[in-house]
């Protein structure tokens, strides 16, 4: 048949024309109500609080989960306790700057000290694939020991599972943490007022860039690795901020992973329920990261990172903990990107560097997946 024929059976089906958004003209609409897990049910951003509003919480509601933060914490025996746990499906398992291993133990660090806690000990699940090289296991346990070590913390417990060749990926990694929480903390996303200055403590974007330039096997002119470290001691060196030692000033911590910066204070405006303005020229940003971000056509607000932290802080303290920051290796290039104001409650804005105002929204799907 000829390009230009049409059947008489083509004439006769129907032309099923996408949905319309009404306010992107001719974008189709994005499907919220999915019969199957897709992978942007893992991107942290709208398709994950869907699963979680949807799925989990109706299942699992209580008063320490409603909370929603990153780790739960609970009052036993007198002793006020932080409890997470967390996966790891990060696809390479090696890439530049870490691996699945260090990820595994810094990211369950970091839920816990985003809450104050002191982390004491962790416990671990692997799943196995059927093939993966011993050696690589071996290495992927040795990164785990000394994140471990780094991280002041111990490995209690585990488990084993081993899956067949082509039912996983190499090796998954679950991990759980538990941590005690000192008298006169009190951190929680829905703490954050209007006033509070927020302060993220580094360069943003460097863990998910890492991670896809070597899944892709790009080369940007200049080194990127991932960020990946434990917190707690740069948590630790922000609550000694002299004189307020054991002071409530420190309302909300958060480390921007999944999703990003602008996921993450998104999260925590809407818990909440205030607004939230900030300055893009005071985002650090490497211009490695950003160069490639451009090139990917991606935003480094939406990129995962794993070693940075946002504090929202009382506005009259943010300049002494600012500083506290800036004396630990880990803090050293903090800034005070914005800050909580009434209006617009549940919305993040930023001042664009060309005098503009751009919405951040919370990202639908996954913009990198397997990224940690």
């Amino acid at each position: 048949m000829a390009a230009t024929e049409v059947s008489a059976r083509d004439e006769e089906k129907p032309t099923v024309e996408p949905p319309v958004s009404p306010v992107f003209g001719s974008c189709p609409l994005p499907i919220f109500d999915h019969r199957q897990i897709v992978l942007g049910h893992g991107s942290g951003g709208k398709l994950t609080a869907d699963l979680i509003d949807k799925i989990f919480l109706p299942a699992f509601r209580n008063p320490i989960l409603d909370k929603l933060d990153d780790q739960a914490v609970m009052t036993i025996g007198g002793a006020r306790l932080a409890f997470t746990t967390d996966s790891f499906v990060v696809t390479p398992i090696f890439f530049p700057g870490g691996d699945i291993g260090r990820l595994a133990v810094h990211g369950t660090v970091n839920d816990l000290a985003m809450s104050g806690a002191r982390p004491l000990y962790l416990s671990a699940a692997f799943i196995l694939e059927e093939g993966l090289p011993v050696d690589d296991l071996r290495r992927v346990v040795e990164s785990m020991r000394a994140a471990a070590e780094e991280a002041g913390v111990q490995f209690v417990t585990g488990d084993t599972k081993v899956v067949n060749r082509g039912k996983g990926d190499q090796i998954f990694i679950t991990t759980t943490g538990i941590g005690v929480i000192e008298e006169g903390v009190s951190i929680s996303a829905d703490r954050a007022k209007p006033g509070d200055k927020i302060i993220l403590s580094g360069y943003i974007g460097d863990h998910g860039m890492a991670i896809m330039s070597q899944r892709e096997g790009l080369e940007f002119e200049g080194a990127i690795e991932s960020d990946c470290a434990s917190l707690n001691g740069l948590v630790a060196t922000m609550l000694a901020t002299p004189p307020m030692v054991g002071s409530d000033f420190i309302h909300c911590l958060r480390d921007p992973t999944r999703g990003g910066a602008a996921t993450t204070l998104n999260e925590i405006a809407k818990r909440a329920q205030v607004g939230m303005v900030l300055r893009e020229q005071s985002i650090p940003v490497r211009e490695t990261v950003k160069g490639a971000c451009e090139v990917l056509g991606l935003d480094p607000l939406y990129v995962a990172n794993e070693g940075k932290l946002l504090a929202i802080v009382l506005p009259e303290k943010a300049e002494a903990v600012l500083q506290q920051m800036r004396q630990h290796q880990l803090g050293r290039d903090a800034a005070i990107i914005g800050e909580v104001v009434a209006g617009h409650p549940g919305m993040v804005l930023m001042k664009t560097e060309i005098g503009g105002t751009r919405v951040l929204d919370v990202m639908f799907g996954e913009q990198l997946p397997r990224i940690c």
